[in-house]
């Protein structure tokens, strides 16, 4: 593959120029401005997407009680990937993060092509949310059209992302804020129940667990079934290793999201689930449609819907606004590494890649246009499209740790504070666990649609970055001829 031009951020995420004295921080221009408060909150809430309060009541209707033994499944997954990203991102903090390790440590290829997925899977993310906030915000005032709902919260978002990264942090701090005493509280409240401590409540035992179907009503394989239905909701988990390159510290703020991962899914997500099952049976018509909503009107809290409309704008909206983030972040990263146009490296007056957020923006304008007036057909074939793009991130984090590792071991040692466990068979029943479950996918009827639609749009971009590549001028591969050799003995020598 060919080299990279002198700015990458590839080239110098790992090598000694890396980094800095100050926490590791990384040499690509963007400003520090997210304070360790707003990335503690993007740590904790990246986690929390609108998908659990809304997506939840399907996984539940598939797979009855045992619906958290696949959320238990899926965030072992996600705790055994964040370790492996931990690892790079620790040892060498960066705004392309997964991808930029893969530049590396795989070839440009593989960084291209996951970087472009990843950004096609947020800009579509951005009109899945911009719809969903838009329907909440209609039902509240319905004298205003659904579709100007939508433009407006595209446009105050976009407007906080412009301004400063200090703006987008303050921003998430808040609505992750909302969202974590949310779950919170639900979860308190919800324990409260199950043990029969508000008054005119009973005890409810291990009924609902067991009495309607017994514990897997629909049969093992339902949990499967429901690891297709909930994997994408802890999409967002990455996020924080793209951050942290943008705070004092980044190397520190890497290795707490990192250390707090496990905890964060256990009390959100299976936590929250638990309390679901536990209180309502699994085959009641109100779980299927809004399980959190179902649970607060059973213990008579007034108000419940309205309250659970107020989080899931929230949560919406926070993921509008990472969202946004993330995807402006990564098409940075490709422009820094010559894989996307140049001017979307530029920063503006406040240190934000302004063309890139712009970009990521108009395809999200473009992409929420199709959800009004074509949503069986182009806008179905984008989300189904970029509906597998976690699982093959994950994958590639997975190859790209094998690699990265000996090459961290090589040049900067001293760097790899946080490590991957029981290296290098842990990464590999990673792997296996991953591909078994893209294998799965497949093989459902339920998936097996997403994941062709995914597969082709993965071949699509990489068959584009590999004819790019080959068009890029000689001159350049021999200026950089010494970064080409790096990556050649890398690979070699994995």
């Amino acid at each position: 593959m060919g080299a990279h031009p002198p700015t990458t951020t590839a080239a110098s995420a790992t090598g000694p120029s890396a980094g800095g004295p100050t926490g590791g921080r990384p040499q690509d221009g963007l400003q520090a401005g997210l304070k360790n408060r707003h990335l503690s909150m993007i740590a904790i809430g990246g986690v929390i997407g609108a998908g659990l309060f809304v997506g939840s009541g399907a996984g539940i209707s598939a797979a009855g009680p045992g619906i958290l033994l696949s959320y238990a499944l899926t965030g072992l997954l996600v705790v055994l990937v964040m370790r492996m990203l931990g690892e790079m991102a620790a040892a060498s903090p960066t705004s392309g993060s997964f991808s930029a390790y893969a530049d590396r440590a795989l070839g440009r290829w593989a960084g291209f092509t996951i970087g472009w997925l990843y950004w096609f899977f947020w800009s579509v993310v951005l009109a899945v949310e911009a719809t969903a906030a838009a329907a909440i915000l209609t039902g509240w005032v319905p004298a205003v059209p659904q579709w100007a709902w939508a433009l407006l919260v595209m446009i105050v978002l976009t407007g906080t992302n412009l301004v400063s990264v200090g703006s987008f942090g303050e921003f998430e701090f808040w609505f992750a804020g909302i969202k974590v005493v949310a779950i919170v509280v639900f979860i308190v409240v919800g324990a409260l129940a199950i043990f029969g401590l508000p008054p005119g409540h009973e005890a409810v035992g291990l009924t609902n667990l067991t009495g309607q179907g017994g514990f897997l009503p629909n049969g093992p394989g339902a949990i499967l079934s429901g690891m297709l239905l909930v994997v994408f909701s802890f999409m967002g988990s990455e996020i924080v290793t793209l951050a942290a390159s943008e705070s004092p510290n980044p190397v520190q703020a890497v290795r707490k999201a990192v250390n707090s991962v496990i905890w964060r899914i256990a009390i959100f997500y299976i936590g929250s689930i638990a309390v679901i099952v536990t209180l309502l049976p699994w085959n009641d018509p109100a779980v299927l449609k809004s399980p959190y909503v179902a649970v607060l009107e059973s213990l008579k809290i007034p108000y419940a819907g309205t309250v659970m409309d107020v989080v899931v704008l929230t949560a919406v909206l926070s993921c509008l606004n990472s969202g946004l983030y993330t995807a402006s972040r990564m098409a940075f990263s490709l422009g820094e590494r010559g894989d996307a146009p140049k001017s979307f490296k530029k920063l503006n007056k406040g240190g934000v890649p302004s063309v890139a957020i712009w970009a990521s923006v108009a395809f999200g304008f473009i992409a929420t246009i199709f959800s009004y007036t074509s949503k069986d057909t182009v806008f179905h074939f984008l989300l189904n499209s970029s509906g597998a793009v976690a699982l093959f991130v994950w994958l590639v984090i997975c190859f790209s740790q094998l690699r990265m590792r000996r090459i961290i071991m090589r040049e900067m040692p001293e760097r790899l504070t946080v490590r991957m466990w029981l290296y290098p068979w842990l990464t590999y029943a990673t792997i296996a666990l991953i591909v078994f479950v893209i294998g799965y996918m497949f093989y459902s009827p339920d998936g097996r649609e997403q994941m062709v639609l995914s597969v082709v749009a993965a071949v699509v971009v990489l068959a584009v970055g590999l004819v790019l590549d080959r068009r890029r001028p000689r001159e350049q591969d021999t200026a950089e001829g010494a970064e080409g050799e790096d990556r050649a003995e890398a690979v070699k020598g994995a």
